[in-house]
Parts: structure tokens; C-alpha cells; sequence
């Protein structure tokens, strides 16, 4: 499951889109705020499972800004953005484009979060003093 380097260029921008805006990201869990942070993501991130239970997730999200939906493809992911709508839609402003926008940058191979950081690993050379994905120029 390699990505083109058309892919990992888009992906690097989508990233650069995501941290020029004052975005506040949710996402699942650790593993997938680590993948995201690898990838070169720079601002607030909201664990969903370190709230313990939907409704204290609710009552903890500030109510101003644009709150950015990344939770992960499979059925619990689903599941819990439907949740997360729902009961927020009213309060924030939600974004899911993002996420759909891997969706459709990496065709379906990255369904988790948490896999950005496998990409980072194997094909984007990071730059270790300043921890953000720089360019392969050959």
C-alpha cells in the first residue's frame, strides 16, 4: 500500500491548508494525534476518548471556531462523527472536508488516522530540528 508522489505532495498541502487556519482537530485517540503530529500538524488537537463519554465531550468543546471532524473510516469512526454532529451542530461550526479530502487524495488506502504517520515513516523525508515534512526535490 505505497502513495505516489503525487499523493504525498497533496497530503503535505493538505496538512499546510489544515495548520494555516486556526483549526481545532478532533480525533479518536492517541495513536491517531501522534500520526497527525508526525504528518506536520502544529495546532490543537482534541482526543475524543479522553473525554470518557460523548456527552463530557460535548460539554468540553469550546463553542467558538471551526472544529475539524478527522475520526477514522471504519464503523466506529462513522458511528461517532454522526454522534458528534449531531449533537454539536448547533454550538460549532463543524468540518468534515478534510477527512474526505485524504479520502480521496489517497483513493481509500488510508482509512485511519493513525496511518498518516506509516507514510511520514517510509516516504516523507522529515526534517528532525524543526519535526515538519519537507519535500523530496530529485
Amino acid at each position: 500500500m505505497k502513495l505516489r508522489d503525487d499523493e504525498v505532495a497533496d497530503l503535505q498541502d493538505l496538512i499546510q491548508k489544515l495548520n494555516s487556519k486556526n483549526n481545532t482537530v478532533v480525533v479518536e485517540g492517541k495513536r491517531d494525534e501522534h500520526g497527525l503530529r508526525k504528518a506536520g500538524f502544529s495546532g490543537k488537537i482534541f482526543q475524543f476518548h479522553s473525554f470518557k463519554g460523548i456527552a463530557k465531550f460535548a460539554d468540553k468543546i469550546p463553542k467558538n471556531g471551526r472544529l475539524v471532524l478527522l475520526l477514522d473510516s471504519d464503523r466506529k469512526g462513522r458511528y461517532l462523527t454522526k454522534r458528534i454532529v449531531s449533537l454539536l451542530e448547533h454550538r460549532a461550526t463543524i468540518d468534515l472536508t478534510f477527512r474526505r479530502k485524504i479520502t480521496l487524495i489517497t483513493k481509500g488506502k488510508i482509512r485511519n488516522i493513525e496511518d498518516l504517520s506509516r507514510y511520514v515513516d517510509s516516504e516523507w523525508p522529515v526534517n528532525k530540528h524543526l519535526y515538519l515534512p519537507t519535500r523530496n526535490v530529485e
